[in-house]
């Protein structure tokens, strides 16, 4: 048996659903533990794409258990527009299970968060417009609604009214838009409830026995390291726990019951919204790789951001996390480069610095310093082994994993589930 996190090291959209996907292979449990539907995750198995936002990609494995645990923000409105999705593709559901602890976003919450940044004008933050800042805010304030709560009807019309009542106050004379609705949202979202309720579960209680059991659970983290409440470059962070660590504070599964953390990291870096991003390139080689990697959001469609390796925040993310091992994804999208860069130190203030600043100050200020690498130009789609890479593809790998400090377990070379060469199969395997 073993329990392996997932954990995305740059700012997000690091494929983790691509190594999610390939563990959940053998795996019983497939576990998401934080974020909410901001989150999207793509798996391509042959010519089908799955894009998820709220349901674990676990669920694309049969005998596989798609877990939704405590530490998620939940949009029941995106729950089961994915379930009638998954169905209409003959995906069976009857294996989801959603903890009673979770928050729900509430259509107050989704409004909040576009009032609240339109508000900001030039200093916006770049949030998804989901709610899941405004959620979060509510569940830290003890003022949320929890599933146990929304599936109960009686208990759900008490809470919603008690809830309305403030944010109709604060929505009307804060923000000066129009008042919710109270028995138009009671209807809706009721209607979400009754589908809802027969996959809601005492998630921790399930997966600690689970893991007693010596069953195989992958927990699938949401998001990036660098966008982590505590650890990322706050205040141009996500409002939950996206490190390793997240995996316990999310389930209710103790540390000691971790078994490995699999950091992902793209063989680039890219970013979605506002924050500081040392490697990024605004020039014709940014907009090159965004178009060769298809570098926009699951979620939103925004292009993102995109720049160079940078060996300076993988190393710390390396660092917080306690990865095990590394999978490298999208190494094709650098193919026909000539020259490839890695980012080894930067410089602030003239001084050397090796070691990632959270405080945005510091990091906006910082001036990159590359390393230089030849590139190649062979399709490397169809490798398997790391012997069939160019030999330049090898040594930007090599050096990857020797900036980082950290082995690599495996490399993406394609959107496929198939396109990927592992190079530490014990690592990987459950």
């Amino acid at each position: 048996m073993a329990n392996v996190v997932v954990v995305g090291m740059q700012w997000g959209d690091e494929a983790k659903g691509k190594v999610v996907d390939y563990l959940a292979q053998d795996a019983d449990y497939v576990v998401r533990y934080n974020g909410g539907n901001n989150a999207g995750h793509t798996v391509v198995i042959g010519n089908e794409i799955y894009k998820f936002h709220t349901v674990p990609v676990g669920v694309l494995n049969e005998g596989v258990t798609a877990v939704v645990t405590d530490g998620v923000v939940f949009d029941p409105s995106v729950f089961v527009a994915e379930l009638k999705a998954l169905r209409e593709r003959g995906i069976p559901a009857d294996r989801i299970r959603i903890s009673r602890n979770v928050h729900i976003i509430m259509p107050w919450h989704r409004l909040i968060d576009n009032l609240e940044e339109n508000s900001k004008g030039d200093k916006k933050i770049g949030t998804t417009g989901r709610g899941i800042g405004p959620a979060y805010a509510d569940k830290m304030s003890r003022t949320g609604i929890r599933m146990a709560e929304f599936i109960n009807p009686d208990r759900f019309k008490l809470r919603l009214s008690e809830c309305i009542k403030r944010v109709n106050a604060l929505i009307t004379k804060v923000y000066g838009s129009d008042p919710l609705d109270e028995e138009a949202v009671y209807t809706e979202y009721s209607a979400y409830a009754r589908e809802i309720a027969p996959f809601v579960c005492d998630t921790s209680t399930l997966l600690y026995e689970a893991s007693s059991e010596c069953a195989n659970i992958v927990f699938e983290g949401a998001h990036g390291s660098l966008l982590d409440i505590d650890h990322g470059t706050y205040p141009f962070a996500t409002s939950s726990h996206c490190v390793a660590g997240g995996a316990c504070i999310g389930t209710g599964i103790g540390p000691t019951m971790i078994d490995r953390v699999i950091g992902v990291a793209k063989a680039y870096t890219t970013r979605v919204g506002a924050g500081p991003f040392p490697t990024e390139l605004r020039d014709e080689i940014g907009d090159r790789i965004r178009e060769q990697g298809n570098e926009y959001g699951t979620t939103t469609g925004r292009p993102r951001r995109c720049g160079w390796f940078d060996s300076v925040a993988v190393r710390f993310t390396a660092r917080v996390n306690g990865v095990s091992a590394i999978a490298v994804t999208l190494l094709d999208v650098l193919t026909g480069f000539d020259t490839l860069k890695i980012c080894t130190h930067y410089l602030i203030d003239g001084k050397e610095v090796r070691d990632f600043p959270t405080d945005v100050e510091e990091l906006q200020k910082a001036v990159p310093v590359y390393e230089e690498l030849p590139g190649w130009s062979e399709n490397i789609s169809d490798a398997r082994t790391f012997g069939d890479l160019p030999h330049n593809a090898r040594n930007y790998v090599n050096r990857i994993a020797e900036l980082v400090e950290a082995p690599i377990c495996m490399l993406g070379v394609g959107r496929r589930r198939d396109q990927s060469i592992i190079l530490d199969a014990e690592m990987l395997q459950m």
